[in-house]
């Protein structure tokens, strides 16, 4: 996948405060996204954030 640091990713699942927009913050062995509706920063492994990215919002 090629995602960038600054872009907008919508998951498969929401966020438990019904989120599901995300911006990336850090890229590495792990993302560090940012939920858009509440604030809160998640560090995320890449192999389970990659799968589950349901699309790319630039």
């Amino acid at each position: 996948m090629d995602i960038q640091v600054g872009q907008i990713i919508q998951t498969k699942k929401p966020h438990p405060c019904s989120g599901d927009r995300w911006k990336v913050l850090r890229i590495g062995m792990d993302f560090k996204l940012q939920c858009l509706t509440c604030g809160r920063e998640v560090m995320v492994p890449r192999k389970k954030a990659e799968k589950s990215i349901k699309q790319i919002i630039e």
